[in-house]
């Protein structure tokens, strides 16, 4: 029994109408566009971008760990870690050093662009970023932003425009912005931003998983009765 056999058989557990939204989440999910959160020390701010990234369709999430350890809060995230594919990079365990750079060259590698999110420095907005290729949205720490380092390295520098007397967003919500703002150009636009059929079925078989009680056991039964 494969995979696709195995999933229409555990599609048979759940209601129709989860079944469903399996298929149209997965259908609207992106890689086109992911998220790196370096230094977040606020779980409740990492968990709130967390939600914001499963609502937005944003599947892939980076997280820099050069000095602060990245936790969840799933009272704020609402249960979205489990859906996203989350990579962590830790300087502690990295031998190249630091892990923002070995971040930002592991997604160089796959085709990304870096924009670094900056209020107070000229660059893009989030209306006028380039999308044509893959972008790595760049957020920093709640105080102080993103590092130097992720700043001097990135390709683009991003910002959004502010008309107040406060000098930046919260953290979330300039995350909830920015992605409203680049998923609906990405969206809208003519780039194949969807994932492979195969990506897809790679996503919802693992979704099934984590959706059913007891799915360990029910597979071994399923396999069992199979043989």
């Amino acid at each position: 029994m494969d995979d696709r056999e195995l999933y229409k058989l555990l599609q048979e557990f759940m209601t129709a109408e989860r079944a469903a939204q399996l298929e149209l989440v997965a259908s609207q999910r992106t890689r086109h566009i992911t998220v790196v959160l370096e230094d977040l020390y606020q779980t409740h701010n990492a968990s709130a971008v967390l939600r914001s990234c499963d609502c937005f369709g944003i599947q892939d999430i980076q997280v820099i760990e050069n000095h602060h350890r990245y936790e969840l809060n799933n009272g704020i995230a609402m249960g979205a870690g489990k859906w996203l594919d989350t990579t962590i990079y830790n300087q502690q365990k990295d031998k190249l050093g630091s892990a923002t750079l070995h971040c930002y060259e592991t997604l160089r590698s796959k085709g990304y662009k870096i924009a670094a999110t900056c209020p107070h420095r000229n660059g893009h907005t989030i209306s006028t970023l380039p999308i044509d290729q893959p972008i790595a949205l760049v957020f920093g720490t709640e105080v102080k932003g993103i590092s130097d380092e992720a700043a001097t390295n990135a390709d683009y520098l991003v910002r959004i425009p502010m008309y107040g007397f406060t000098e930046s967003f919260n953290i979330s919500v300039a995350a909830s912005i920015s992605l409203y703002e680049l998923t609906r150009r990405v969206f809208e636009s003519d780039i194949p931003w969807q994932l492979s059929e195969e990506e897809q079925f790679e996503l919802k078989f693992r979704w099934i998983q984590k959706s059913l009680k007891d799915s360990k056991g029910i597979i071994k039964r399923l396999k069992a009765q199979a043989q």
